[in-house]
């Protein structure tokens, strides 16, 4: 995996339950300012519906303050813009700078390995609850035939001790 594809996995973050990038983010990739990509994405408002873009909340904004995603030097400043993949597909149509088309296929590659890597983790997941499940009544039939071989032991010294008990009265 290249370098360039870890970096911008590293910057896909999921909020809302969706997986996104963040504008100032997604600026730095196509080397423009945070403002003109916002400002492209006003002009062309009808490419991107609410379930493509959407600004984040003030308390969102604070928690990824907090896992230190945004930087606390963004106070003042209004809250950023999150896209999902789709929306990210849409800003390929409205910057159409050799860089961006560069970056945007690398954002696809990237949002396309998450979604292998979560698919994959996802099916070990179901494999270890498997397992365990049958570990698990393997323990339990340990335990039933544990009790079982108590049991005849028991059975067995009772008899032991009765032939014993009859060879003396004998």
């Amino acid at each position: 995996m290249s370098e360039e594809l870890i970096l911008v996995q590293n910057l896909i973050h999921e909020i809302r339950g969706k997986r996104v990038m963040l504008d100032f983010d997604l600026a730095r990739l196509y080397q423009v300012k945070t403002g003109e990509l916002n400002q492209a994405v006003k002009r062309n408002l009808k490419r991107f519906p609410p379930d493509f873009m959407f600004q984040l909340s003030a308390e969102e904004v604070r928690d990824m303050m907090s896992q230190f995603v945004i930087s606390s030097k963004r106070k003042n400043s209004a809250p950023p813009f999150a896209f999902t993949e789709q929306g990210i597909a849409m800003l390929s149509g409205v910057l159409r700078s050799d860089i961006a088309i560069e970056a945007n296929i690398a954002i696809m590659r990237a949002f396309v390995q998450v979604r292998e890597y979560l698919l994959t983790a996802s099916s070990v997941s179901s494999e270890l609850k498997e397992l365990r499940s049958k570990v698990d009544l393997l323990a339990l039939q340990r335990e039933e035939d544990l009790g079982a071989v108590n049991d005849l032991s028991e059975d067995v010294r009772q008899d032991i001790d009765n032939l014993y008990m009859a060879n003396i009265e004998d």
